[in-house]
């Protein structure tokens, strides 16, 4: 794992996140994306090398709807960048990590995802990301 690439907070509101983490870091997102599959809106606040990321549900049965009627908002997962998804995910596998995904699917922000279960992770959500080559 090359670094922590960004953290992903679930929102009940995206315009109202956006309104209050503008404040906060003193600048606006500089991506909105909605990603069809997951059923989710996100925003992207750069701080350094590493990214703050937003989620809004779309849909009652999107995992970020799900997790904040169980949990509320919050932070929801931490992603890692790293050179090699397919490779890495083999590598954790073999260590006995749980993998939710069998493939990397495509995320926000030009990248290929894959999710580790937090059963496996001592309750966090974890996710390798790997910047898609254009």
């Amino acid at each position: 794992m090359l670094k922590v690439e960004h953290i992903g907070i679930a929102v009940k509101n995206m315009e109202s996140a956006n309104s209050l983490f503008s404040k906060l870091f003193n600048k606006d997102p500089y991506k909105l994306e909605k990603v069809e599959s997951e059923h989710v809106s996100t925003s992207f606040f750069q701080m350094g090398d590493t990214k703050i990321e937003l989620l809004e549900a779309e849909s009652e049965d999107s995992a970020i709807a799900k997790f904040i009627e169980k949990k509320g908002e919050g932070i929801h997962h931490i992603a890692y960048e790293v050179e090699n998804i397919e490779s890495e995910m083999k590598r954790l596998a073999s260590e006995g990590f749980q993998l939710i995904n069998k493939a990397p699917k495509n995320g926000a922000d030009n990248k290929l995802v894959c999710f580790l279960h937090p059963k496996s992770t001592n309750g966090v959500l974890i996710e390798l990301c790997q910047e898609i080559k254009k």
